[in-house]
């Protein structure tokens, strides 16, 4: 049976896990606090619009007791990953996956590009390039989340929309590793398309968050008034045409127009964005995988982003003032 464990078992991983588990997978979460005291001693339930399901799964903070994997399934974000590196090496195997399930832009991303910036890290999700010579690029597979959920209580994960979860390899193959992750995900009641050109779509869902994640910080406004209110979709506007010059620059294909992506975020409605409740909760942003990364490429493939980089620089002023004004 195919072994995956799923390596920050939070909202999303939560999700995962519950799913894999109630098909009969041999899955098991690494987790950490009070979610992880819950899952260790009452199971993980998942909150559906079908009702309630609670699950066992082996969860623990302690990945060296779990063995080598077939998949390693990485849904923290993406700040936290360099942390990760050292204790997740008792998971990984000789053939072991690390699929990368996280916002932005991935550590991975210059692995097997066709292009004159293959084989390098990306310094502002993989600072000094340890991720990617602690784990490997070779390991990779590509992964955008789309499902929407939340922690409503140690232990307890509600879903509330979506159940997609876009794999891809890097080289763009269609491996038997990504496909047999795809089919064990189909089989667990997930959807699991496989996509050529992962980085494509990676760009797609990240043209929205790089506008719409920071000047929900920056405004406390929900997305349906980011992207109808005529000042802030200008500037959304602005952000997401300078992103997609960078993503073309590197090789991404845009499917649609950026105005059709804006009203389609305007259809999500009065939704309260990930970098929004984390900025109210006190947790750390995104910002660097999701804005600073998207700098940082800009500035490799010479692409000028002066609204990026102005809500960027806007965005770390609010955070520090946040920080300083913290009990």
């Amino acid at each position: 049976m195919t072994k995956i464990c799923v390596y920050g078992a939070g909202a999303i991983g939560g999700y995962l896990a519950a799913r894999l588990a109630q098909a009969g997978c041999d899955v098991s979460v690494v987790a950490r606090g009070p979610h992880l005291a819950a899952m260790a001693a009452q199971g993980l339930t998942l909150e559906t619009g079908e009702g309630r399901l609670t699950v066992k799964v082996a969860a623990t903070d302690d990945p060296a007791t779990l063995g080598p994997q077939d998949y390693v399934i990485v849904t923290l974000k993406g700040h936290s990953i360099p942390a990760v590196v050292e204790p997740m090496q008792p998971l990984l195997g000789l053939g072991t996956a690390v699929v990368s399930a996280v916002n932005g832009i991935p550590w991975w991303y210059f692995h097997r590009l066709d292009s004159p910036f293959g084989e390098r890290h990306v310094e502002s999700v993989d600072p000094g390039g340890g991720v990617w010579q602690g784990i490997g690029p070779e390991r990779a597979i590509g992964c955008v989340v789309y499902p929407s959920c939340e922690v409503v209580e140690p232990g307890v994960v509600r879903h509330l929309s979506g159940d997609r979860f876009v794999l891809g390899e890097p080289s763009g193959e269609r491996s038997e590793r990504v496909r047999t992750l795809a089919s064990v995900l189909s089989e667990a009641g997930l959807r699991a398309p496989l996509r050529r050109r992962m980085r494509d779509e990676i760009w797609i869902k990240l043209w929205g968050n790089v506008a719409f994640n920071p000047l929900s910080a920056l405004t406390g406004a929900m997305l349906d008034v980011l992207a109808t209110d005529p000042g802030t979709r200008r500037v959304a506007r602005a952000m997401m045409v300078e992103a997609q010059a960078v993503g073309e620059a590197l090789g991404a294909r845009f499917a649609i127009d950026v105005e059709r992506r804006i009203d389609g975020a305007a259809e999500v409605g009065a939704h309260r964005t990930s970098m929004l409740q984390d900025l109210e909760l006190g947790r750390p942003l995104e910002n660097e995988a999701i804005v600073g990364a998207v700098q940082e490429l800009g500035a490799l493939a010479g692409i000028a982003t002066p609204t990026i980089d102005l809500v960027h620089h806007l965005l770390r002023q609010r955070i520090a003032t946040r920080d300083l004004a913290a009990p």
